[in-house]
């Protein structure tokens, strides 16, 4: 895969890594590559690139054997380039069809979510970006991605600030459904994931302690 494609077909550029679409083996697919920082040693470079992208890895991996429908990688490249060639899933993310959808829809994809991060955090998997636009809906499925800033945890704080994001992330972009989403997002999460009991009394001690610093 040629370093051209990526001008050309570039999808979103970040401070870590970019993402654009190629071809692999006569399929569409999304590449992420994580870029080269000149301010870093190169070997410190190189490291920090090939741990993040076998975590990356091992994060997807992990999350789809736990049931979590997410990308599926096809190969992995981790020196010299550092690249995760993943499906590309042609569908619509959350973050732009959530407030416009009909209720029973909206009911639907809360429960998609809320059992998705309850796989997760069963699995000791933390997302780290919770957000809607690491959602795609496609078909009946609900796909997560970027697993960029996730790690493995069995920590129940670090639980409750997985899913804290998430709230945030509903508060700000989806405030006309908030109290709809969260509420349903929950009920699925409880259902669903046994420690969810500690995960939320950790989640109204962060509230207070936001509340407390005046945020």
């Amino acid at each position: 895969m040629p370093k051209k494609n990526i001008r050309e077909n570039l999808v979103y550029q970040g401070a870590e890594a970019v993402l654009y679409m190629d071809k692999y083996q006569d399929q569409r697919v999304l590449v992420k590559e994580r870029i080269k920082k000149g301010y870093r040693n190169p070997q410190l470079d190189n490291k920090i690139r090939s741990m993040r992208t076998k975590r990356e890895e091992n994060l997807l991996d992990r999350a789809r054997r736990s049931g979590v429908t997410t990308p599926k990688i096809w190969d992995v490249q981790n020196f010299p380039e550092f690249k995760i060639i993943m499906e590309y899933v042609d569908g619509k993310r959350i973050k732009d069809v959530l407030n416009e959808l009909p209720r029973s829809k909206r009911l639907e994809i809360y429960s998609l979510i809320g059992e998705s991060v309850a796989k997760l955090h069963s699995s000791d998997i933390i997302h780290g970006d919770l957000t809607t636009s690491n959602m795609i809906l496609k078909g009946n499925k609900l796909y997560l991605i970027d697993f960029g800033l996730g790690k493995f945890s069995q920590r129940t704080e670090d639980q409750a600030v997985d899913l804290f994001l998430l709230y945030e992330a509903l508060k700000s972009t989806h405030f006309k459904v908030l109290k709809e989403a969260w509420e349903n997002v929950l009920n699925t999460y409880k259902q669903k994931y046994r420690k969810s009991k500690e995960v939320l009394s950790k989640i109204e001690k962060i509230k207070l302690r936001r509340r407390y610093k005046g945020e």
